[in-house]
């Protein structure tokens, strides 16, 4: 994973100190809500519902044990002993007190990770393919193109105050496993027929009020002008991007309006005339990068094959594992999402245990995925079953990976001021519901948002959740054939929604007819994509 050089450390403890001394101001009544408001969003600061928020980036969702000691160490000393891993592959805390966020950001400097840039109208963490670097199928591993973002976009004097947020993904692999047509802007890495490396990039993807999938706007730009392309597409977005109205601010709206075919014709024209002023970093920096990415040293000629007479360990290889590149290994989810539990949090004491366990197990390296679990990316095969046995002792070896209890669900409205609705006790619900029928309904992706803000991707749910406020009253309407993958897709409303007990027999009711018309191994969405919404309108409203 990449580490700080003496740049980058300065740059973090720099910012430590001017947020200290703004935080002070803000204590003292010298500096009012109005003025602070802004600086704090700058450092991941939010006011919530009940307290503080505080986002944490993690670039691409890579951590190691050091870090995940302190990320637990932070959920005990700060918050209420847990913290809470989102969709951005960053960590949250809930509980935060003002006066104790710059003592919290200098902790993070300890350890080379910030806040920056995970709140704002600027570019957010760059999220990436979780099994990156292990996957079979990927090009090449997509992360040092990530860190080269990230580096090209922290503090952009640029595009710290673009119309709205902006976020991107990068994948290397056909399989899609980051949403990436689903981002502002979506990267993937490929190779032309002449094995050279490029990128493949789509603008104007997002979910919120207006969801879109973002069109390819260029099949291949070579790998040595990615960052000059993208600021290109920045550059038109910034120019021409609606700061009047923040529901029509975000890129897709851009794209949807002057046409894909207009954008691409005005990122052509900015990228031409960029490549006569010399912007792309050095490619020995992308190098240098590329070092911290080297693979782990892999022992090879070791055991390939698992002993699976314990059949409770037989069925969590099967549903949470995914075969290695490198014979003998293996790459173990761990999932985040018991059953009756809250998505995405873990305990302080669970997230610290991850971290010894990636330190023991994984070459000391953790991914956080964006639907809220982590990855050990690198098991030997002959440590798993050890590995489990783990896990399971500590409420971390549920076996429900892309299953219907493997739910991706915003804070909702037990925290976020935006929230419409609970997402927490609805997911929770499900789940306890649904558990004991999870491996006969098979592949299933539920997502639940509490508003139209979508954070918890409702749009690219094979079933979506939306909560809306009706009169006063929470209600939830319900979606159908979403995805997020290659074969990407935005989820259909079936009709009117529910209260939050109807919403639980609703998605019970979807499933019933999924098992009651899925031929061979169809999974729910290809039963759906089959037989439309019509089947599903009739259990649900008769």
């Amino acid at each position: 994973m990449y580490r700080y050089d003496q740049y980058d450390q300065a740059m973090v403890d720099t910012r430590v100190e001017e947020f200290r001394d703004q935080v002070r101001r803000r204590l003292e009544g010298h500096l009012p809500e109005e003025a602070f408001r802004p600086l704090r969003l700058m450092n991941g600061l939010y006011l919530q519902l009940h307290a503080y928020m505080l986002r944490v980036a993690v670039p691409y969702g890579t951590l190691n044990s050091a870090q995940m000691q302190v990320l637990g160490d932070i959920a005990d000393k700060y918050d209420r002993g847990y913290g809470h891993f989102t969709t951005r592959q960053n960590i949250q805390y809930n509980w935060i007190k003002l006066e104790d966020a710059p003592d919290i950001l200098a902790d993070l400097a300890t350890v080379e990770m910030h806040a920056f840039q995970t709140s704002g109208n600027c570019i957010r963490n760059t999220t990436s393919d979780q099994y990156a670097g292990a996957a079979a199928d990927e090009v090449v591993d997509p992360r040092p193109y990530a860190e080269l973002i990230r580096q090209w976009s922290t503090v952009h004097p640029e595009f710290n105050f673009l119309p709205r947020k902006f976020k991107m993904a990068v994948i290397a692999s056909d399989t899609d496993r980051a949403a990436m047509r689903l981002h502002d802007i979506g990267i993937q890495i490929v190779k032309n027929e002449s094995g050279e490396l490029g990128a493949a990039l789509y603008a104007g993807g997002g979910m919120g009020r207006t969801p879109m999938i973002a069109p390819c706007i260029n099949p291949f730009v070579p790998i040595g002008q990615m960052i000059t392309y993208a600021e290109a597409c920045l550059r038109v977005y910034n120019r021409h991007g609606r700061r009047d109205n923040k529901y029509k601010a975000r890129i897709k709206i851009l794209v949807h309006e002057l046409g894909k075919d207009e954008y691409t014709r005005q990122v052509e024209a900015e990228f031409a005339h960029l490549l006569t002023q010399n912007i792309e970093p050095p490619a020995a920096e992308l190098e240098r990068i590329k070092t911290f990415f080297a693979d782990p040293p892999f022992e090879t000629g070791i055991p390939d094959e698992l002993d699976r007479s314990d059949p409770a360990f037989a069925r969590w290889v099967d549903t949470n594992c995914l075969t290695h590149k490198q014979p003998g290994y293996i790459a173990v989810t761990i999932s985040l999402k018991p059953v009756g539990g809250i998505p995405g949090d873990a305990s302080a004491d669970q997230i610290r245990l991850m971290g010894d366990l990636a330190k023991q197990y994984s070459f000391d390296e953790l991914r956080v995925t964006h639907a809220q679990n982590i990855v050990l990316p690198h098991v030997k095969k002959a440590d798993l079953y050890a590995l489990w046995q783990v896990l399971e002792a500590n409420g971390l070896g549920t076996p429900n990976l892309d299953l219907i209890g493997d739910i991706i669900a915003c804070p909702g409205l037990d925290y976020c001021s935006l929230a419409n609705a609970r997402s927490i006790p609805v997911a929770q619900k499900i789940s306890e519901r649904l558990a004991p029928r999870e491996a006969e309904i098979g592949e299933l992706k539920l997502k639940i948002s509490g508003c139209i803000n979508a954070c918890g991707h409702h749009h690219a749910g094979h079933i979506g959740i939306l909560g809306v406020d009706r009169k006063g009253v929470e209600n939830y309407q319900l979606l159908l054939g979403g995805c997020e993958g290659a074969d990407t897709s935005l989820g259909q409303i079936t009709g009117p929604g529910f209260d939050e007990d109807g919403i639980v027999g609703a998605v019970e009711k979807a499933t019933e007819v999924y098992l009651a018309n899925k031929q061979g191994e169809e999974r729910f969405l290809d039963t759906y994509r089959r037989i439309g919404m019509a089947p599903f309108k009739e259990a649900l409203y008769g």
